[in-house]
């Protein structure tokens, strides 16, 4: 190792979650597992074999029995050598197994620390990174597949197409600011738009698959609004398709915020009922009204209960800035009402399911969900911001094509941007802010 080079120490924790289970397993990383490994199991197994064995700590006592692996650097999740003990799954047993573990050389790992570590020692990019506690977080399977298909390098396959063809406009351009002809500029202006506006299409397309991949990971927050009694709980209900709410015939049933989880084509989303918006001196349901309104505030989608044949609003203003569906409920005391999607409103019966499939379909469009079958990409608000600022860069370069020197800037700026998502550019505050919100152990 060359001189002055920082010797990584060796890190430790269980990576299977809290609680009994028939396995849990105690990870370890770092230069000193050959060493624990002879301590803990008297010898070093062989790479990538499984080995049948006893577990001791300091002392010599034998606190577990079950399968080891060994992971040779550079060969292993972490790119450091790497030791998994897999035992029994109670706490107790795996504690005293870590403790071994910790008593033989290594320290606890802090969270996200072995995924960081892959990072540092480039077997991840930063969006790699990312998507594996995506993969775990996931809420639904279409959430999982595209956190898998980033985990794969999909989305940082992408961004690097992205990154490579801004360099060699780049290139292009600095050329042509070092030898400056009259002749060869009208040609490169010309090329250098095409190949900008080619840049700006591919732009466009990730960001908007990045859009769609967001509502995967985030979901969607679609609040239940309206005056007492026109069906709020009973169309959570159904959507939940489970007795989740209490419905009587009483005005003001519903005092708090009640939320429920459910998916519609893959995209989780949470359905919060609310407590009616009218007039009152109850002090219980007026505490109730005023977290109505802050749910509302919130949401992605204000979904506003209308009664078929009695469509006043709720009382009181209704956000301006929130996504608004008007639902026309009861439409089964209505005689000839049609369910389904009609212009900006979608008439239902909570008490049939009737127009349900449209309200489901009118929530996701409202939310901007319109993939069909096509990949999307499981960004992170931070990837959206990145994305955005390389549009506005390469929107300025547009306007700048006769400005080499302006235009070159734009474009260094742009690449910039798009190199934050993989990591290349990337602050140890960053870095630091992403994995703490990682498990340990991971």
């Amino acid at each position: 190792m060359p001189s002055g080079e920082i010797v990584p120490d060796t890190i430790a924790a269980i990576a299977t979650p809290a609680g009994r289970g028939g396995i849990g397993i105690v990870r370890v990383s770092g230069p000193k597992v050959p060493a624990i490994a002879k301590a803990v199991i008297g010898r070093l197994p062989e790479p990538r074999v499984a080995l049948n064995c006893a577990f001791r700590d300091a002392q010599g006592e034998r606190v577990d029995e079950g399968v080891v692996l060994y992971f040779k650097a550079p060969h292993s999740y972490t790119g450091d050598e790497v030791l998994e003990l897999q035992g029994h799954g109670g706490p107790v047993v795996l504690h005293a197994v870590l403790g071994a573990v910790l008593d033989a050389g290594a320290r606890m790992a802090g969270p996200g620390e072995f995924t960081r570590r892959a990072f540092l020692n480039d077997r991840l990019d930063l969006a790699q990174a990312e998507a594996v506690a995506d993969l775990i977080d996931a809420a639904s399977r279409e959430a999982a597949r595209s956190a898998l298909r980033s985990l794969e390098g999909d989305f940082s396959a992408v961004i690097a197409g992205l990154v490579a063809a801004l360099t060699e406009l780049r290139a292009l351009t600095e050329a042509m600011l070092d030898f400056p002809d009259e002749e060869v500029d009208p040609l490169h202006r010309d090329d250098a738009g095409r190949r900008l506006g080619q840049l700006r299409a591919s732009l466009e397309e990730v960001i908007a698959k990045s859009r769609q991949g967001s509502l995967l990971r985030a979901g969607i927050h679609a609040v239940l609004a309206g005056r007492p009694n026109v069906g709020k709980s009973s169309l959570l209900n159904r959507l939940a398709g489970a007795e989740r709410a209490i419905v009587t015939a009483l005005p003001g049933t519903t005092r708090d915020a009640l939320r429920e989880s459910i998916l519609i084509e893959g995209v989780p989303i949470v359905i919060v009922d609310t407590a009616g918006l009218r007039e009152s001196r109850d002090e219980v349901e007026r505490l109730g009204m005023e977290r109505t309104r802050e749910e509302m505030a919130r949401a992605d989608v204000l979904l506003v209960i209308l009664e078929a044949d009695d469509p006043s609003p709720p009382q009181g203003p209704l956000p301006e800035a929130v996504t608004r569906i008007n639902v026309i409920n009861k439409i089964d005391l209505v005689a000839g009402a049609v369910a389904g999607r009609q212009g900006n409103e979608v008439h239902v019966s909570a008490r049939t399911g009737a127009g349900l499939d449209a309200l489901r379909a009118a929530v996701l469009e409202a939310a901007g969900w319109t993939t069909r079958g096509e990949t999307v990409f499981l960004a992170r608000e931070r990837h959206l911001r990145a994305l955005s600022a390389a549009r506005v860069h390469l929107e300025t370069a547009a306007s700048r094509l006769s400005q080499w020197e302006l235009f070159a800037e734009e474009l260094r700026l742009a690449q910039e941007a798009l190199s934050e998502i993989s990591g290349r550019l990337s602050a140890d505050d960053l870095l630091g802010e992403i994995f703490s919100r990682f498990c340990i152990g991971k």
